[in-house]
């Protein structure tokens, strides 16, 4: 697929929906441009329009564009099938703090790349930029807001199984908590029917990163 309706699917993805307006200012191209792309995916089924009447008062109400179920076909899934059968066997041949503990060293091991070149100078924001770029590689669509020390991930790359095995999901937690070098804790996730997964990064004392004692998520 054309790099360009890659990156619609991605912004779709990420944001959940958004006008052309929106669109042309990520991608910097003409609005008529993301138009001609935006027809090509809608013809292939892959988003869908509505019109959003709350926002506009005068005139026609904008276009908004969001994702259809068939778009999940071009997002990594990491072997979903595969993924499942191995979890299930191991949930059968192992007791639960074995499985734990083979999940954990999992995620340690993904994260050798940042966790073996890490300066000891780093500060926060610079290593959640590392862990982004990382994670966005694999396929997570990620995001970090300093501002309430939470990371997102837009993307469950064990999606349709996460679901059925949680294990996975403290699997992510591990390899979150390996990267970022801290504490965290799964405030929300996909697994449970939420539009992304959302990561609280607890920060140790002494570090100068800012609170989120007085963040509230509505699960």
């Amino acid at each position: 697929m054309q790099t360009v309706r890659s990156r619609i699917l991605e912004i779709l993805k990420q944001d959940g929906q958004a006008s052309v307006g929106v669109l042309a200012e990520h991608l910097d191209l003409a609005p008529i441009s993301v138009r001609y792309h935006l027809d090509i995916l809608l013809s292939d089924n892959l988003i869908t329009v509505s019109k959003d009447k709350e926002r506009r008062k005068v005139g026609r109400p904008q276009q908004i564009y969001s994702l259809t179920a068939n778009a999940d076909a071009h997002f990594p899934n990491n072997f979903a099938l595969l993924t499942a059968g191995v979890v299930r066997q191991m949930k059968q041949m192992l007791p639960p703090d074995k499985i734990d503990g083979c999940f954990r060293k999992l995620a340690q091991e993904m994260a050798q790349p940042i966790a073996l070149d890490c300066p000891d100078d780093e500060g926060l924001d610079e290593r959640m930029d590392r862990v982004v770029d990382f994670l966005n590689e694999r396929g997570y669509l990620s995001q970090w807001e300093p501002a309430t020390g939470l990371l997102h991930t837009h993307n469950c790359p064990y999606t349709g199984v996460a679901s059925e095995h949680k294990e996975l999901c403290c699997m992510d937690l591990a390899l979150m908590e390996s990267l970022s070098g801290q504490d965290c804790e799964l405030v929300q996730a996909m697994a449970d029917g939420q539009s992304c997964c959302s990561f609280r990064v607890q920060v140790e004392m002494g570090e100068s990163a800012p609170t989120t004692q007085n963040v509230e998520l509505i699960l």
